[in-house]
Parts: structure tokens; C-alpha cells; sequence
């Protein structure tokens, strides 16, 4: 990982303000802070090819099931994030599915779609003040590493994730994944990843200036950098925001 980059988010650190509140001392409890949701998912997707080539497609149904428990009360406080996953296939036949790039569900050794999927996972969690720290199965959302939701399943990584908000206006991520498991496989590193690693930060000027750094170094395979700036101008009844993203791979 680039020390450059490391030391940026050290140099936000050393210069932002404490934080006055600490998460922690706001803990409820196991079961009083925890919440469980069911989101079901139907979709359907085609891929019209031309020059007479055979048209794909396919069609599921999934469900997903979200777990995130509280933290126990007490200096360091202990939770657990799980989910369960379950796809059906509805309708692929005559020898529409299995393109690349639909991704519904894993191929069997004979090319044809498998009926359903079926995965869980789950991470434990521990808290203090405001620093968590996730190991397990877990679902990022960052810039540099964000997981792929955009079929039945979502994609899951193995590994460990800090999350530290210890100071106002200031958040940073700390992580290392070993293992990916793809949308449409039940294998727990069906992507075959050797490895990530995560570091970056965001910090809040003001209200109205916002700025982020990130990196990931994916083992074998790519490297990207992130910077983020984020400014809004207040205008008499409304405001104009100016968002600069870029990345570098």
C-alpha cells in the first residue's frame, strides 16, 4: 500500500477535532438494538444478440435475510451481522440461459443453469467508543472495494473491516479480505481472490466542504487510488453542490 496515501489519513488525524460523542456509552444492548429485515427480489434479464446468434435470458426469484444485532453493553460491546440467501430459478429453456454476463445462477458441469442458489454468512463485531471492527462475511460499501448487488444475489467478501468515527467530521476504513463469493455461486470464494487491502478516509471540513481518500490493492490484479472533493455553495433560497470524483487504476 502506498505510504503517501497512508500518511494522508494519519495527517487528517493529527489535525482534526476530538469527537464529543462515543458510541459506545450509547449501547442498549444485544437484542434491544437489534433488527431483522427480509428483502425479496424478482427479476428478469435478456441479451438480444444479433447476426443470428441465439437470444439468452433468464428469470428468478430470491429472497435475502439481514441480521445486525446491537452491541452488548460495557467498554467493549459484541455483536454478530448474518444473512441467509436463496435464489429459485424460474425460467431459462430452451437453451436460452448461461451467457456470460447475465449471472443469475452457477453453471453445472454440463453448461446448464442450476436450479436455485443457497448461501449464508456471518460476521462478529466489536465496538469501542466509536471504532467497530467487523470479521466474518461482509457486504462493503467503499469507494475502492463496494460489493456487486446488481443481479438476484449480492456478492459477499471474507475478511476484516475497521470502521473508526473517533473523531468529529472524520471517518476512516481499515480492511483486509481474503475471500469473495460471487452472486450467482454458493462457494465461499467462488471469485478465486488471493487477497485485498483497504485503507482510506473522509473528512468534513465544514458543512460545506467534504473531502476523501481511498486505495485498494487487489494481489495480482489491480491497484486503484480514489479522491473525492465535495463542496456546496448556498444560494439565497437553495444551494449548488460541486462533486469531483476520481479514480486511478
Amino acid at each position: 500500500m502506498s505510504k503517501q496515501w497512508a500518511s494522508l489519513i494519519i495527517l487528517g488525524l493529527a489535525s482534526a477535532t476530538p469527537a464529543l460523542a462515543a458510541g459506545q456509552a450509547d449501547a442498549r444492548g444485544f437484542v434491544e438494538d437489534s433488527a431483522l429485515d427480509l428483502f425479496l427480489r424478482n427479476a428478469y434479464i435478456s441479451r438480444d444478440y444479433k447476426q443470428g446468434r441465439q437470444d439468452k435470458a433468464e428469470w428468478g426469484q430470491a429472497g435475502v435475510l439481514n441480521f445486525a444485532s446491537g452491541f452488548t453493553q460495557g467498554t467493549v460491546g459484541v455483536g454478530v451481522d448474518a444473512f441467509g440467501m436463496y435464489a429459485l430459478r424460474l425460467d431459462s429453456g430452451r437453451g436460452r440461459s448461461g451467457a456470460a454476463g447475465i449471472d443469475f445462477f452457477r453453471q453445472d458441469s454440463s453448461g446448464h443453469p442450476e436450479r436455485d442458489v443457497a448461501k449464508a454468512g456471518a460476521a462478529l463485531k466489536l465496538r469501542f467508543s466509536n471504532t467497530v471492527i467487523a470479521h466474518g462475511d461482509l457486504r462493503p460499501t467503499l469507494p475502492v472495494l463496494n460489493h456487486d448487488n446488481s443481479r438476484l444475489l449480492p456478492e459477499s467478501f471474507t475478511g476484516t473491516l475497521l470502521t473508526s468515527n473517533e473523531i468529529d467530521g472524520l471517518q476512516v476504513h481499515l480492511g483486509r479480505f481474503h475471500a469473495e463469493s460471487r452472486k450467482s455461486d454458493e462457494g465461499r470464494d467462488s471469485g478465486g481472490l488471493k487477497g485485498i487491502d483497504v485503507i482510506g478516509g473522509s473528512y468534513a471540513f465544514s458543512n460545506t466542504l467534504s473531502a476523501a481518500v481511498y486505495a485498494s490493492d487487489v494481489e495480482d490484479v489491480l491497484k486503484r487510488q480514489y479522491l473525492n472533493l465535495n463542496y456546496t455553495l448556498p444560494l439565497a433560497s437553495d444551494a449548488l453542490n460541486f462533486d469531483l470524483n476520481a479514480y486511478r487504476t
